[in-house]
């Protein structure tokens, strides 16, 4: 998308002015990281950790910084994408100690759509206005390493022209290896087979002892790094995420975000960067481990969307809310505090839901037009890439009226894979 910014020169040089006197104010080395971040310098893991910190005015100038530069890199416009995620199965035996929703083969709540039901709903949500389908699943001991590209051919004999936002890195390396082929070679595949981006989930934190205390079986971040970085250089953009708030700490986040950046800076694969708070209410670590915190307070999902479009800047444009894990209130806050992306309406996404998440499963369009309007940006839809697909410019003529701005009108989604 990456729009220029709207302001004019004088008023970015009053706007910049602003904030260097307000720097003057606060505790000394704060001011001295966000000056350097305000005149375009690359900030350091220990300036993240001090700024994971703040609280009070040191708080508020983080925010300011932030939303400056998001001014700076995307504009005014703030934007949404119009999607639907499927997730073909809920059966996975990887032992993910933060996932309540993987199911044995036996259990009752086990499911496997088939070929067939995965094209309808894509055909459906194609209908309904998507312009792309995310499509992610549990690790199913039973299918086969084709399965993904039998989803992928299933789904593009149906509906040509949708973009396929599927699997996840940990789904790559479970997928090539019941191919018994290079994770290369298998990514490539699916490329061949419709596959248009892929999710940068199953990061969680990219932390050795942090990953293994969350599950014994997953990825390494070794193994999550080759996966993200052999699918850019195969041209597969991909989004990245962190997944916050349980047994991490300031500092993991720090190098989580640098790990990012040094990726981003060999393979300029990533489209967005999603921060994700930890869901706990039936999460089985926060269930059945001592000392795991119940997700980010207020403060550190503001702090976290804001610090990432410090470390992040003139790196990867776009800082995603996850309206979903937030609440729609909430993520329009983060539109203030460095955001540019609400992500998307989603439907039927069973993830987050399960592991208790409280924010239902869509936002209709008009809903995302308002919360957008209503926390001061400009709304545009956006395709998978962050191309434009639509712009509105007049509040009024998009179809959202009085009604529908006393309350959000939940429908039918929810989350995505941490």
């Amino acid at each position: 998308m990456n729009a220029p910014s709207v302001l004019s020169l004088d008023s970015e040089k009053s706007e910049k002015q602003s904030l260097i006197n307000l720097f003057s104010g606060i505790e000394k080395r704060i001011g001295e990281i966000l000056s350097r971040a305000l005149n375009g310098q690359e900030l350091e893991e220990s300036d993240a950790i001090a700024l994971f910190n703040t609280e009070g005015d040191e708080l508020d100038a983080l925010v300011a910084t932030a939303d400056y530069l998001r001014q700076k890199a995307t504009g005014n416009e703030a934007s949404f994408v119009i999607t639907r995620n499927i997730n073909f199965t809920n059966v996975c035996y990887m032992g993910c100690k933060f996932c309540g929703f993987a199911k044995r083969k036996d259990d009752a709540q086990a499911e496997l759509l088939d070929l067939e039901e995965i094209a309808n709903r894509a055909e459906e949500a194609w209908h309904k206005g998507a312009t792309e389908v995310c499509i992610q699943g549990g690790l199913h001991p039973d299918i086969k390493g084709s399965h993904y590209r039998d989803i992928l051919k299933a789904i593009k004999k149906r509906v040509p022209e949708i973009h396929i936002h599927a699997f996840s890195p940990f789904e790559i390396w479970f997928g090539a290896l019941k191919s018994k082929v290079s994770v290369a070679e298998f990514i490539q595949d699916l490329i061949d087979h419709g596959l248009g981006s892929m999710p940068g989930t199953a990061a969680e934190i990219l932390d050795v002892e942090i990953r293994k205390q969350l599950t014994k079986d997953k990825l390494t971040t070794e193994q999550w790094v080759e996966i993200i970085t052999t699918a850019h250089e195969l041209g597969l953009p991909t989004t990245a995420t962190i997944m916050y708030g349980h047994i991490d700490e300031p500092k993991h986040w720090a190098a989580h975000l640098n790990t990012i950046r040094k990726i981003q800076k060999q393979t300029g694969g990533f489209t967005e960067f999603v921060p994700l708070g930890f869901v706990h209410y039936e999460s089985p670590l926060y269930i059945n481990t001592p000392n795991v915190r119940p997700g980010p307070t207020a403060e550190e999902n503001i702090r976290m969307h804001a610090v990432s479009r410090l470390m992040l800047n003139g790196w990867i444009d776009n800082i995603q809310a996850s309206w979903v894990k937030l609440g729609p209130e909430y993520a329009q806050q983060m539109l203030r505090s460095g955001a540019n992306d609400l992500g998307g309406t989603l439907m039927n996404e069973s993830i987050s839901r399960a592991a208790g998440g409280k924010h239902g499963q869509e936002i209709v369009p008009k809903d995302m037009i308002r919360m957008i309007s209503a926390a001061g940006r400009d709304p545009v839809r956006r395709n998978t890439l962050y191309g434009v697909v639509e712009r509105f410019d007049d509040y009024a003529a998009s179809g959202v009226t009085s009604e529908s701005q006393s309350g959000f009108q939940l429908i039918a989604t929810s989350g995505v894979f941490a």
